[in-house]
């Protein structure tokens, strides 16, 4: 499904609640395609997000403030694949066409989406594939999308980033470190807040800073 024919066909987001997820949401809607539904894959304990480590509950502030329901379903990562596909093959069989990612350019990855989509008779689309990193970011940000830092690789990028809104001047400091800015190999990870597909902003509210597994998170609450 071409980008230019996907106009009228219904699709799910594979849904991280980050910036990339967004703005091939946001790509998607402006071609015509129609959003059903975000799917969000938990951790086995059902209380947050398996990539970015979101909780439910914040995930569900999204969903009704983009007037889009979400799906979930929860797996170890040695069950994630098949969990994956049994979502989908649910979807397809409630109509739904194709599956929207914001992959950037990691083959590894697109392969991996073509590949479960296709097992189910889905389509998988890529918005921003592609594109400059520098480009996409400077667009999010010129459409009004706002995101903050919740998660980075440790290595990378210290807890000093966790909170930060990415804006102008992020992008620059990001620039500077050598990282991928556009966090495409986890260096880093958002959570949106607002943005034009957003009725209202997500407020949010600090908890606590930790580090486990080679990563530190920023635990949130949303607040209304």
């Amino acid at each position: 499904m071409k980008p230019e024919s996907i106009a009228g066909h219904s699709f799910l987001c594979s849904w991280s609640g980050g910036k990339d997820s967004c703005l091939a949401l946001y790509h998607a809607i402006r071609q015509g395609a129609i959003p059903q539904c975000l799917f969000t894959m938990l951790t086995e304990g059902g209380q947050s997000s398996r990539s970015h480590g979101l909780s439910r509950k914040l995930l569900e502030q999204q969903s009704r403030l983009m007037s889009i329901p979400i799906l979930f379903n929860s797996a170890t990562w040695s069950q994630y694949e098949a969990k994956f596909q049994e979502t989908l093959l649910e979807c397809k069989s409630q109509g739904i066409e194709g599956v929207v990612f914001g992959d950037i350019d990691v083959e590894s990855h697109r392969d991996w989406c073509i590949r479960v989509c296709s097992a189910n008779g889905l389509e998988a689309l890529h918005p921003l594939w592609k594109r400059s990193r520098r480009e996409l970011l400077t667009e999010f940000i010129e459409l009004g999308f706002k995101s903050i830092i919740v998660a980075t690789q440790a290595d990378k990028l210290g807890p000093e980033w966790l909170g930060r809104t990415i804006d102008e001047q992020a992008m620059n400091e990001l620039e500077k470190t050598g990282i991928d800015i556009c966090g495409e190999l986890g260096e880093y990870h958002t959570l949106v807040t607002g943005g034009p597909l957003f009725k209202s902003e997500l407020i949010v509210s600090r908890k606590e800073v930790l580090q486990h597994d080679g990563q530190w998170f920023l635990t949130i609450a949303e607040q209304s």
